[in-house]
């Protein structure tokens, strides 16, 4: 029985690259079925994701092979079946909007990501959670409890077997070390079109400036708040007659739907990280 499997690589640009994994494939009388790649001129890096069908039997001959007839050009590479899913554990606060998406596009089959558990440091949206049967837990968080929180949310990640973090609308600032600690995996929607606008009330700031575009985007976290790199970004055009909470309203539509695509990118290994940017394959 044949199965398929999604390769990834990224390594410093070289002549052979496409060649070797495409002779490693044939070797395992294997069959390539989608195939992206780019190269990053100014870094000179090499990006490829390519999904692969190949008998169930010969997919850990595969790993080997491609680790091995690969290994002269040091590239980071993996290899994933699509059957099995990544597991996110989604933090939360007090507002429910793109915890309802998510949850939505999880049970209706579209994530491309399986939601192990839902976090908060209030109780506000447990009932959200428990209509769609998915774990709710609560961690206090706040000025002299933040390191045991934030130990108790890193020990509830292995538990679940999480493979990544979503901050959906989670209004709690994250330490350098919880960050460092769990980089590449922590997306955050950020309300607005970064790097504008940045802080509490972006959407105020872009009403008191009349702007004529609002947008929303989904990053990774790292320890420089709000300048992790970029996965997704949209924004919509706004006018003169909308008022500030109408811009909100408009924006929290946005967000939900930035940062749903940003999950389905990242859980389907279709984000590579390259420096302070990214190269996203989008499907």
């Amino acid at each position: 029985m044949n199965t398929t499997v999604v390769a990834t690589l990224r390594c410093t640009d070289q002549r052979g690259i496409v060649k070797a994994v495409a002779d490693t494939v044939y070797e395992v009388d294997g069959n390539i079925v989608d195939s992206a790649q780019f190269w990053d001129e100014p870094s000179n890096s090499f990006s490829l994701r390519m999904e692969i069908q190949v008998a169930e039997e010969d997919v850990d001959q595969l790993r080997g092979l491609l680790e091995h007839n690969l290994s002269p050009f040091s590239p980071v590479l993996s290899l994933r079946r699509l059957t099995e899913r990544r597991r996110a554990l989604v933090l939360v606060t007090t507002a429910d909007h793109c915890l309802r998406e998510l949850l939505y596009q999880w049970q209706a089959g579209e994530l491309g990501a399986d939601i192990a558990g839902v976090v908060s440091n209030h109780e506000t949206l447990r009932s959200v959670a428990e209509q769609f049967g998915v774990p709710f837990t609560v961690i206090p968080v706040n000025s002299g409890s933040k390191l045991a929180a934030e130990s108790a949310l890193a020990a509830l990640v292995a538990d679940s077997d999480a493979d990544f973090i979503v901050l959906a609308r989670y209004m709690q600032v994250l330490s350098d070390d919880f960050c460092n600690r769990f980089a590449g995996r922590i997306i955050n929607i950020h309300h607005s079109f970064l790097p504008g606008f940045k802080g509490s009330k972006p959407y105020h700031q872009a009403y008191d400036r009349g702007v004529k575009l609002i947008g929303a985007t989904a990053h990774y976290v790292t320890a420089d708040l709000d300048e992790g790199p970029i996965i997704e970004q949209d924004v919509v055009r706004v006018g003169h007659h909308h008022r500030a909470e109408q811009l909100v309203s408009i924006g929290r539509d946005v967000e939900r739907r930035v940062l749903a695509r940003a999950v389905r990118l990242h859980a389907e290994d279709r984000v590579f990280h390259n420096g302070p940017r990214t190269v996203v394959f989008d499907s």
